[in-house]
Order: C-alpha cells, then structure tokens, then sequence
C-alpha cells in the first residue's frame, strides 16, 4: 500500500516572514471596516476556525467567510513575491521533497490550514509546486477543524488514484498531530515550530525531529 503523506506548510516547510498575517489584517479591515484589535494565534488552526474568532473578537456579524476570503487572496496575489524574500525554507525541506518525488511508492500533498490560494502562493514562491498533488489536499476552506482536512485528503486520493493509502501527516503544531491521530495516520512531528518537542511527544506524535537535515532520519520516519 502507497503511503500518502501530507504536509502542514507554515513551519513545517517554510516560514512566510508574516506576509500572510499582514494581508490577512489589510483584508479584514478593508472588508469589514472594523479595526484590528486582537491578533489571534494562527499556528496549526484552520483559516475559517481563525475567521470565525476573529470576526466575533471584533464583534463582526455582517461578513461572511466567503466575502473575506476573497479580498483577502487578492491581497495575497499583489505580495506574493515578498514569501521568498522575506520568508525561508525550513532545513533539510527540500532534500526531503525530492527524495520522496522520486519514489512509485508515495503521494505528497498539503493539508494546511491556509486557504488553497495561499497555500499555492507559498508554496510556488519556494519553487515546490511540482512536489504535490494539490488536488488531493485537505485546506482550511475545507472545515474549521483539522482533523476533517486530513479526512479530506485521504477521501480525494483515494478517489483519484482508485486505491487505498497508508496516511502521514507531518507538522509541527499539535494541531497536525491531534488531526493525524483521529484519523488514524502516522503522526510526524518536527519542532521547528514554536511548540517543543516535548509537547509535541505528549500530544501522542509517532516520531519527533528537530528538523529535516538529517535526510535518513527523516525519510524512516515518514515511510516505515
């Protein structure tokens, strides 16, 4: 059985520099023409889960997640190049990428919180779109609660490919392990993150790396 391992994007394979953050606040203020007053944690939730405890932080109840999102892509196209320039791979990513591309036996796609354009313009900025298939991904438009991203992306690879597939998910919040444990997956967690690896450990995660450069180590743990 294939192994169909998905990848949480915001410091697990890069960090955007706040690019997104800053588009995300230009968009609600613009949209809702509330000012920013709170800015919630966005580490391991989904867009629409954020969405909805900002817009009720802020008091907002005329504006649908839709109508934000929208504005809040547009934003995203305009500044797409500042992800490169401000932001960075993580280590050992794209070693790791192409190790995994190269084998019959395994399918990458994203299950991120960001919403599918984001998560596209991040990824592409680093030059990583052709190391998954994004039509098979779970995505924070998807639900307001990870675990349903990642049961997403199981149900769309299994209906595209016509087979079952041993799932992974690799992330570094326990967000992205709680999500793999409900749905049965192999939870692998990196600490490259803000969460320790201790943490990451208690909330049940399979494997814990520090990070991704140390190739061996990282490939064990996402195919055995």
């Amino acid at each position: 059985m294939r192994r169909l391992v998905m990848w949480d994007i915001d410091y697990t394979l890069l960090r955007g520099g706040g690019v997104a953050a800053r588009a995300w606040k230009a968009a609600f203020t613009e949209v809702t023409g509330v000012a920013w007053r709170e800015t919630p944690i966005f580490g391991g939730r989904t867009d629409l889960d954020i969405c909805d405890g900002v817009f009720a932080a802020h008091g907002v109840t005329d504006c649908t997640p839709e109508r934000f999102f929208a504005r809040y892509v547009e934003i995203v196209e305009t500044v797409r190049h500042e992800f490169a320039e401000q932001g960075a791979l993580m280590p050992g990513v794209r070693e790791v990428l192409q190790h995994l591309g190269d084998r019959p036996d395994v399918v990458q796609t994203l299950v991120t919180g960001n919403v599918p354009a984001v998560a596209a313009a991040k990824v592409a900025a680093f030059g990583l779109t052709g190391s998954f298939d994004a039509e098979v991904g779970g995505y924070g438009t998807d639900d307001s609660v990870r675990a349903t991203l990642v049961r997403r992306s199981m149900e769309r690879a299994r209906a595209k490919y016509g087979e079952p597939f041993r799932p992974v998910v690799i992330g570094d919040t326990v967000h992205d392990v709680t999500a793999a444990l409900a749905n049965d997956a192999a939870a692998i967690a990196v600490a490259t993150g803000a969460t320790p690896a201790a943490e990451l450990a208690a909330a049940g995660a399979h494997v814990v790396l520090p990070d991704l450069t140390d190739l061996e180590a990282a490939v064990r743990a996402l195919t055995d």
